[in-house]
């Protein structure tokens, strides 16, 4: 069995990607640990009109009634003894999605303040494979420097960026796009997207 992944949803815009894809995930029977910021739930909230209870989370709160959600581990953001937390606890990479310019900073300079970016730090540390999914744009000199440092320390800078060339009929093919990328820098095989000189 694949080791697990874990998904941290923090308070940049974009928030649909980030639902998608572990929908995509447990869908394709791999092991999920979730954890999301304060801001991240407001985002949900403002972008998708679903009000996600940190305190008490329930997954029929956020994902579809058929999403298979045996294989998710929801973790709260304030608990630094979740396994996340430790290096000893393996996994097969993290992403978080959106990465907002805070957590990116938080990241890039190890100055964590919540879960999500502890296990970001972890991932750097047993240089496992980190996924940061950005969505603002433009770009501060700052965000871009600390987008230089988090890669040179290891870290994937994915920006939300959708292409057009995939045979685009819906926003669905956009959000699958970038889910699509994510998927492929991690490892897992998908087929949501036409590739680049495939065939119709």
């Amino acid at each position: 069995m694949s080791d697990p992944l874990v998904v941290g949803i923090t308070g940049a815009s974009g928030a649909v990607y980030a639902i998608r894809l572990v929908e995509v995930l447990l869908g394709e029977g791999r092991e999920v640990h979730l954890a999301i910021s304060p801001s991240g739930a407001t985002v949900i909230a403002q972008e998708l009109k679903i009000n996600v209870d940190l305190d008490s989370f329930s997954p029929a709160a956020l994902f579809h009634s058929s999403t298979e959600t045996d294989l998710l581990r929801y973790h709260h953001f304030a608990d630094f003894m979740a396994p996340i937390a430790s290096g000893s606890f393996v996994t097969a990479g993290m992403v978080v999605c959106p990465c907002s310019g805070s957590t990116l900073s938080a990241v890039a300079h190890a100055a964590g303040s919540n879960l999500i970016h502890r296990a970001a730090e972890v991932h750097l540390k047993e240089r496992r494979k980190l996924i940061l999914v950005p969505r603002e744009t433009p770009l501060s000199l700052p965000q871009i420097n600390n987008m230089k440092l988090a890669t040179e320390a290891g870290a994937i800078i994915l920006p939300a960026s959708p292409g057009w060339y995939h045979g685009v009929q819906s926003l669905n093919d956009l959000v699958d796009f970038v889910v699509c990328r994510i998927l492929d820098q991690l490892g897992v095989k998908t087929d949501l997207m036409r590739r680049w000189g495939g065939k119709d």
